[in-house]
């Protein structure tokens, strides 16, 4: 085996051979097979270890295991520990999402703490044939069946070519030594049923089944390349960039047949996964909207626009400015001048008395009942008639930033001043407000 994976690695992974890496090592079999397969090859890596605290004496045993291993080696270790069942309960997710989304955030403070290249996991082709067969039976598209990535960002998976039962016959004939999880026998875990009952079973049916679905993957996988290259090609011609956001025509996204699938091609990659909501989209009111993690799409009349979610935005939606300093941290960049005369107001500056504002000053989101006197018309007007007379679509609004003095509007950012503060007088002092980009 060690033949053929160095010629893998130099096949496939030449990038290890010349860069700093560490390998997730939990002490069973596989990853105690990699970090001994990576070492006879002297490449340069480090060992990384989570203690989840999850089987109090055998867990700590784990740890230890490990960090005998990197001493016998004589390479560096790196251990945390988690309260991983906290963890759960704070984040309500299960014992194995939460050890999962500990496990890779804590490797990525890793990484980058210590300018190491890349993260080696030890999922194998026995890992990569129980996952086919859970999504499977869950339900999935094609992306769901193309296995686990041998590459994804920088995390580098060397060992999918090769079976357990590879695996543990080459660790026998090395005299390895490892630790055996008793959790991995429990058929109560649908992965272990599927290792234990289910696959033995399909090897019975075909006495070469794993090399056909090995062949049956790399074939998935060739289809899935080329359904993504004609996807982004449809993406490309559909798909309108216009600033921050992307604009569809839903009569082209109605032209395709089968509709479903061709939206769950192009938008599932944005969170959008529910296909009945999505259809129903199209056939929805304008200003309708479906929200994702990281995703808005709305309805605007007869286009659909996709925004990504500003997290940064989320928590804080009000700022203030004194009369002696305007904030850095402004979400629109204001620049405050007096001048000695007026002139027209444009979408990107407006003329104010100075004496009728009330400091200190405030930036925040328009909210339903807020209204202003349009400036010229002097007379009040809800916020949501004026955008609606504006035509100015729900994520625009939803963009959009007011400056107030108390609860009065003074201007709606990048759009129109308020009445009620404008410059009547050239003996008046005059405030100049700049919107820079």
């Amino acid at each position: 085996m060690l033949k053929a994976f160095k010629k893998h690695i130099e096949d496939s992974f030449p990038e290890l051979l010349d860069n700093y890496f560490i390998i997730a090592c939990s002490g069973g079999l596989d990853s105690s097979v990699l970090v001994e397969l990576c070492q006879l090859l002297k490449l340069n890596f480090s060992i990384a270890h989570c203690n989840f605290r999850l089987r109090g004496k055998a867990s700590d045993g784990d740890e230890v295991f490990v960090r005998n291993v990197a001493r016998e080696i004589g390479n560096e270790i790196f251990v945390t520990h988690f309260d991983t069942l906290d963890y759960v309960n704070q984040h309500k997710v299960s014992v194995q999402m939460a050890a999962r989304e500990l496990r890779y955030t804590w490797f990525a403070q890793l990484m980058k703490e210590h300018n190491i290249s890349y993260l080696l996991t030890a999922h194998h082709a026995s890992d990569n044939l129980e996952t086919f067969l859970i999504n499977l039976s869950r339900g999935t598209g094609i992306e769901g069946l193309t296995g686990i990535p041998a590459k994804i960002n920088n995390i580098r998976r060397p060992l999918l070519p090769f079976s357990r039962q590879e695996l543990e016959a080459f660790a026998k004939g090395q005299r390895l030594k490892w630790r055996e999880d008793a959790s991995n026998a429990d058929v109560k875990y649908l992965r272990n049923k599927i290792r234990l009952e289910i696959i033995p079973k399909l090897k019975e049916l075909h006495p070469t089944f794993t090399e056909n679905f090995k062949s049956t993957l790399d074939y998935l996988g060739q289809t899935e390349v080329i359904a993504s290259a004609y996807l982004q090609n449809l993406k490309d011609e559909l798909f309108v960039e216009k600033g921050e956001r992307v604009e569809v025509k839903i009569s082209k996204l109605k032209e395709l047949k089968p509709l479903s699938t061709y939206l769950f091609g192009l938008f599932s990659s944005y969170g959008f996964k529910e296909m009945k909501n999505l259809e129903a989209l199209l056939d929805g009111l304008s200003g309708k909207q479906l929200v994702s993690s990281s995703h808005v799409l709305v309805k605007n009349r007869d286009i659909l626009i996709l925004s990504a979610i500003d997290e940064s935005k989320l928590d804080r939606q009000e700022y203030f400015i004194t009369e002696e300093e305007v904030p850095l941290n402004l979400p629109v960049n204001l620049k405050f001048m007096s001048v000695s005369e007026r002139f027209d107001n444009t979408n990107s500056e407006i003329f104010v008395q100075r004496n009728a504002l009330r400091y200190p000053l405030s930036v925040r989101k328009w909210k339903s009942g807020d209204y202003f006197y349009p400036i010229g018309l002097n007379r009040k007007k809800k916020l949501a008639k004026f955008f609606k007379d504006e035509k100015v679509d729900v994520l625009s609004k939803e963009k959009t930033w007011l400056l107030c003095s108390g609860e009065q509007i003074v201007w709606i950012i990048g759009m129109r001043a308020d009445h009620r503060f404008r410059v009547e007088d050239v003996n008046q002092e005059i405030l100049k407000i700049e919107l820079h980009d």
